[in-house]
């Protein structure tokens, strides 16, 4: 995530300046000199070098407290173009963001995941062609190409890690397949880390710094934000918590070869199996939760009880890291009253009093944007950064 710089030193570059002017920590010349200690001339050459590379406008000029008011320097977000691509079993997403994160078009679609890059890469290459194209921009304007896969991802190396179900994934690295049409830094995450991370950034839920996201679907996952950063783990398996084992789960394989997981006992599989064992012919996971919705005795039943064993594995969660928001997103939060019902009866019993006090359960508010987002903050959080800025100008 972008952080707000502080009183930066005198050697405080053209990248640094961005940044300030990105977070609206300063936005004019005299504001940015204060912060960083640089004469007006050097900042005022800061400022040129960033309007003639495109990254920077003058805006309007502020109030004056006194004296000629100040022109307002302002982020040119339409400067570039990240392309994004949020990836899932049942449906996935490709989009083109400006370099604000702000969705300029997007297009669903379901590719086979299941078969592998060679038939999803394809498609996601031919989506965003036809949307750039749409837009009438050039793929000379991509900056960078942000992903979300399902399952495990080893971050810093960009490639899948989850062999039971993505298998064809496994060890590729999706940056080559990319780059042979666009050349930019291409990042690849899992799905609910970049979800998390769009949460986080929409400012939906208030200012904070310290959040819980959960996709409850076919799949159970989550994505942990604390100190505002979000935490992947050494090698990018944080938040796996669909596959922590749960009690009196009967004996339940999972896909990860393990039993009793989370997952497996109160993922969407799991749920649709059960309404069909209690004569409920369901045709998918959206068909019961509109039934639960709509007051379906069984469909609710099954909800609330799918809650009470997601809540005991946050309960752990909430007491190790002590978030002041979880998020319920996926296609099961859609019946948002069922769940976190069951989710709150378990959360508020095993936690601490101290770890609850001030703890909010809440439903998405990005929904299908969160992928979507995340990606693309993903991307501009490097391709934006000082460094890359800096370099950026100077070639």
């Amino acid at each position: 995530m972008v952080r707000t710089p502080g009183r930066l030193s005198s050697t405080a570059t053209s990248g640094h300046i961005l940044e300030m002017i990105r977070t609206g920590s300063a936005t004019s010349r005299s504001e940015i000199a204060r912060a960083t200690g640089l004469s007006r001339p050097s900042v005022a050459l800061r400022i040129t070098e960033l309007i003639e590379g495109g990254l920077v406008t003058e805006g309007t000029r502020a109030a004056s407290s006194g004296g000629r008011p100040p022109t307002l320097l302002e982020f040119n977000a339409s400067h570039g173009l990240v392309l994004t691509g949020a990836l899932g079993m049942a449906r996935s997403q490709a989009a083109v963001c400006d370099l604000a994160g702000r969705v300029l078009i997007r297009t669903p679609g379901s590719p086979d995941m299941e078969r592998g890059p060679d038939s999803t890469v394809p498609w996601l290459l031919d989506t965003w062609s036809e949307q750039i194209a749409s837009l009438e921009r050039s793929p000379d304007d991509v900056r960078g190409v942000g992903i979300g896969l399902p399952g495990t991802v080893e971050f810093h190396a960009g490639r899948a890690d989850d062999r039971p179900v993505l298998s064809k994934w496994a060890g590729v690295a999706l940056a080559p397949l990319v780059a042979e049409h666009f050349p930019v830094p291409v990042m690849v995450d899992n799905d609910v880390n970049v979800m998390a991370l769009g949460e986080h950034i929409s400012g939906g839920h208030g200012r904070t710094d310290d959040m819980v996201f959960v996709k409850v679907s076919t799949g159970i996952g989550a994505g942990l934000v604390s100190g505002g950063n979000l935490l992947r783990g050494a090698l990018g398996a944080a938040g796996e918590i669909g596959h922590i084992p749960v009690r009196d789960g009967g004996g339940l394989p999972c896909r990860c070869g393990n039993t009793d997981c989370l997952e497996a006992v109160a993922g969407g599989r799991r749920l649709l199996t059960l309404a069909a064992e209690e004569g409920q012919e369901v045709s998918g996971l959206q068909e019961l939760v509109t039934l639960a919705r709509e007051g379906d005795p069984v469909a609710v039943t099954l909800v609330r009880d799918a809650g009470r064993r997601l809540g005991g594995a946050l309960a752990g969660a909430v007491n190790l890291l002590n978030p002041e928001v979880i998020v319920l997103g996926g296609d099961l939060s859609e019946a948002y009253d069922h769940l976190v019902a069951g989710v709150r009866e378990v959360v508020f019993q095993q936690c601490t009093a101290l770890s609850t006090r001030r703890l909010r359960i809440v439903p998405s508010t990005l929904w299908d944007d969160a992928g979507v987002r995340g990606c693309a903050a993903m991307v501009t959080e490097e391709v934006l950064s000082p460094d890359s800025v800096n370099k950026l100008l100077a070639g």
